[in-house]
């Protein structure tokens, strides 16, 4: 006789009572998780155990009628992971993303969550991701305004008025707290005055938004690049003021000079270290054309910055076995690439929640399995 097995369901419903937009909580889970990376008590995939994960992407042409094509932000990707620490669970994102979704009523992203026993692999838990991602995505570049902003920092500029640049303004709003004034730059300015006013109405701060983007950004203590990667975000060095922050959950290119006079700290350097072997598979001509980071690694592949290994990670210095912010003049760049950490450890923690509160659907794998 085997062993029954059941495992929780979580609509996104249950999720929200459980806590899932619960900013401050999710930053203190992610700040532990942090600690975990730097420590090297995690494993995602790879043989390096840092990959952020897989993705299948379709074929621009096919000579079958039901395949999907590809197209911008289109893809499903499974990004696995084991968080350690007092989680010590195994978990995997799941996600697919085509960006003509909210024509559909839908969300460009739909997510799921899985969370295993680490030891015996038995589902213990899946869950509506969306949330789940959502807010933990915010909550990384909270975080680091948290360790790395200047004291008494009060203008924030937010570049990009999406669902990612809202969630990263409200995490930074918890992680600085000394906040003013806010500043909203979109493509779409009727979508950077609507969240300009939102801020207004919800934590009365003033808030409105920029003409160009370069006075968004000259403005700023703290910069948070939260646009579509479909459209990349260039800056120029003399745009960002000392003592500024400027954090990458989207992607952006600064002027090399930049980089010349600015501390640079990542959110796991040896994730990153994974993106920059991979892009050296690469043809030469296609290497360090897409992602968060590409800027960097073009310029460590030239000699002019350290290789990637030997520069610092976040959680080294929420450990104090690196520098973090060493003056109010500094000025520092923060990358965040994302990874199924975060997802995972979140996901555990609203599970954890779940479970107290009466939370969910059970849901039976088996009474016994028949392969046991």
């Amino acid at each position: 006789m085997g062993k029954k097995t059941e495992f929780l369901y979580l609509n996104e419903e249950d999720t929200i009572k459980a806590g899932v937009l619960d900013t401050a909580r999710c930053m203190d889970v992610e700040e532990e998780i942090f600690k975990l990376l730097s420590l090297g008590d995690y494993v995602m995939g790879g043989d390096k155990h840092n990959s952020h994960g897989i993705a299948l992407k379709f074929p621009a042409e096919s000579e079958f009628p039901n395949m999907p094509l590809d197209g911008p932000d289109r893809r499903y990707m499974a990004m696995p992971a084991y968080v350690g620490g007092r989680f010590n669970v195994a978990g995997e994102k799941w996600y697919g993303s085509n960006i003509i979704n909210p024509k559909r009523g839908l969300p460009r992203s739909i997510l799921m969550v899985m969370l295993n026993n680490a030891d015996t692999c038995e589902p213990i838990a899946l869950m509506a991701g969306n949330l789940i991602s959502s807010v933990r995505t915010g909550s990384v570049p909270g975080v680091a305004a948290r360790h790395l902003a200047k004291k008494g920092a009060e203008t924030c500029t937010c570049i990009g008025a999406g669902p990612v640049g809202k969630a990263c303004f409200e995490a930074i709003r918890i992680g600085c707290g000394t906040l003013k004034t806010v500043v909203i730059y979109d493509i779409i300015r009727e979508k950077a005055e609507a969240f300009a006013a939102a801020i207004e109405k919800e934590y009365g701060l003033s808030a409105y938004a920029a003409d160009d983007l370069e006075q968004a950004v000259r403005a700023a203590d703290i910069i948070s690049v939260a646009a579509s990667s479909v459209v990349p975000v260039n800056l120029q060095n003399d745009w960002l003021k000392k003592g500024s922050l400027i954090m990458f959950t989207g992607r952006c290119n600064i002027d090399e000079a930049y980089f010349g006079s600015a501390k640079l700290i990542w959110d796991n350097a040896k994730m990153h270290e994974v993106y920059y072997d991979e892009h050296l598979l690469l043809p030469e001509d296609q290497r360090f054309k897409n992602g968060i980071g590409v800027q960097i690694y073009r310029m460590v592949y030239e000699g002019k910055l350290p290789p990637v290994p030997e520069q610092t990670s976040l959680g080294d210095v929420i450990l104090g076995t690196r520098p973090g912010r060493e003056d109010d003049d500094e000025r520092i760049c923060f990358i965040t690439g994302g990874m199924p950490v975060w997802d995972v450890g979140w996901g555990y923690e609203i599970y954890e929640n779940a479970k107290k509160l009466g939370l969910g659907q059970t849901l039976k794998l088996w009474d016994s399995p028949y392969l046991a």
